[in-house]
């Protein structure tokens, strides 16, 4: 690809988008699918790509009808009708019929086979409850993970998976903002470091929560802590006086933190410290 072919990708013009939908290159073509100003009927042409991976971006486009949607939804390719599960556009019919999408990738970071088509409905924010449900409780834990994630997931569902034997699974209902309180408050003492971390960086997490979490024996935690916003004053206090440099660095740039305690750490032994306390008064 020349300077000047990346630089007409960019073009509004409707007959260079047009020649550049025929290139050699499929990284052009795939390019001209991202582009806002594509028509219609260029996307459906690239649609029937013989490149899996533009057919897969003219499926994850924001922009391509349901008509497409629906055509794409039985590709071929896996990686593609992925792409059609993970549009906020795609039909909700089509949505379940991919929920059982058995496609299976091998995941060499993992050493594990992976199934893409069902990860992708169960994070498409506009999924159904009942396919969201179906999924949250599937063989795979990274199929249940994706549920996890998904913002939609009802309160019964995300307290139901934070029992869930996979940690993977903890972590997302951890992290996602649904999560009821006293949901976060039970993870708090999960014994695996990182589902502890996703509730301490989690913003809906109580100060309650957050104070015990301030006692955990690993100073990543309690580094996290110092820097939530919903962190009491008397809890930031007490990690003003941490041993680890990260934590009362944390508590000097936390926006909560009184300046009396700001007016200490400027004195600090350690350099980052004290710079912090210094430009937070």
């Amino acid at each position: 690809m020349n300077e000047a072919e990346v630089d007409a990708i960019q073009s509004e013009d409707s007959d260079v988008l047009f020649r550049l939908s025929r290139s050699i290159d499929w990284h052009i073509r795939r390019k001209v699918v991202w582009n806002p100003a594509t028509s219609e009927d260029i996307l459906e042409y690239l649609a029937a790509d013989p490149v899996q991976w533009v057919r897969e971006a003219v499926a994850s486009s924001p922009r391509i009808s349901t008509e497409i949607l629906v055509r794409l939804a039985g590709d071929r390719s896996g990686f593609v009708r992925a792409a059609v599960g993970l549009n906020s556009n795609a039909p909700l019919a089509i949505l379940k019929d991919l929920a059982v999408d058995e496609m299976m990738d091998f995941d060499y970071s993992l050493n594990r086979n992976r199934y893409p088509v069902k990860e992708a409905v169960a994070r498409n924010p506009g999924v159904a409850f009942e396919t969201l449900e179906y999924l949250a409780s599937d063989s795979d834990e990274h199929v249940r993970a994706a549920a996890a994630s998904n913002p939609r997931m009802t309160p019964d569902l995300l307290t139901k998976q934070s029992k869930d034997m996979s940690w993977l699974v903890r972590n997302n209902v951890a992290k996602n903002p649904s999560t009821p309180e006293d949901v976060l408050g039970w993870l708090a003492a999960d014994r695996i470091i990182d589902v502890r971390y996703s509730i301490a960086l989690n913003p809906r997490t109580t100060p309650d929560v957050l104070a015990s979490l301030a006692m955990d024996r690993n100073w990543e935690i309690r580094h996290i802590v110092a820097q939530n916003p919903n962190t009491g004053v008397d809890i930031l206090e007490q990690l003003s006086e941490n041993w680890a440099w990260k934590v009362r660095e944390a508590v000097a740039l936390n926006p909560k933190t009184p300046r009396d305690i700001l007016k200490r750490l400027a004195g600090d032994l350690d350099q980052s410290v004290w710079k912090a306390a210094r430009k937070s008064l």
